[in-house]
């Protein structure tokens, strides 16, 4: 059977077309509900570790808020904002620790009067064997990319834990001082451009 279309008008095949589309908008909102669980900000953690050719520095940076959004026990989503401007060295005292907490502060890192919050938002959730391979977009500073990231999360009842390692490139995010990739002769001075986090998050739901 051939259909001939020469008759039809172009108000109907209008209609036709947002019809269609409304009918996609539908099933797209359908397929993506889930349920939101609230970060606990102040039993959640974040762990840091900075390296240089003369050793390492350690601290802590707090969460500020998040979910994590579940569809039944499937997490489906999520994100977290982290308070830049708690930035806490633990490995140093006195007078080295507060130094190097203002410099971790300043322009020269990650400029926290100006960027006082880090952000990240999770793209893809795919459980990996028992755990979930995570994909999504770390913002810091004026940047965003995109990380990747092995998490195992634990779901009982209306608690969440959720947790993580994660290796970061500074320079991807234009924090750059120190950094051997950047700068030459910087001999026993040279800061490395990655860092490791360890995220731990629970919720309240």
């Amino acid at each position: 059977m051939k259909f001939n279309f020469g008759h039809v008008s172009n108000a109907f095949l209008g209609f036709a077309i947002v019809s269609i589309l409304a009918v996609g908008a539908l099933s797209f909102t359908l397929n993506t509900t889930g349920e939101d669980y609230t970060i606990d900000a102040a039993a959640s953690s974040i762990k840091w570790k900075g390296y240089k050719v003369t050793g390492s520095h350690n601290g802590v940076v707090s969460v500020k808020s998040g979910t994590l959004t579940f569809d039944k026990d499937v997490l489906t989503g999520g994100s977290f904002v982290i308070d830049m401007t708690t930035i806490d060295v633990q490995d140093l005292k006195g007078g080295g620790k507060k130094k190097l907490e203002g410099h971790l502060n300043s322009p020269d890192f990650f400029s926290t009067k100006k960027y006082p919050t880090a952000k990240f938002v999770i793209t893809k959730a795919i459980p990996y064997g028992g755990n979930y391979k995570i994909v999504g977009n770390l913002t810091i500073k004026d940047t965003t990319k995109e990380i990747k990231f092995i998490a195992s999360v634990a779901k009982a009842n209306s608690a969440i834990a959720a947790s993580a390692k994660v290796t970061i490139d500074r320079s991807d995010f234009n924090v750059r001082y120190g950094s051997g990739s950047f700068f030459d002769n910087l001999g026993d001075k040279t800061i490395y451009d990655e860092f490791d986090l360890e995220i731990n998050l629970l919720t309240d739901k």
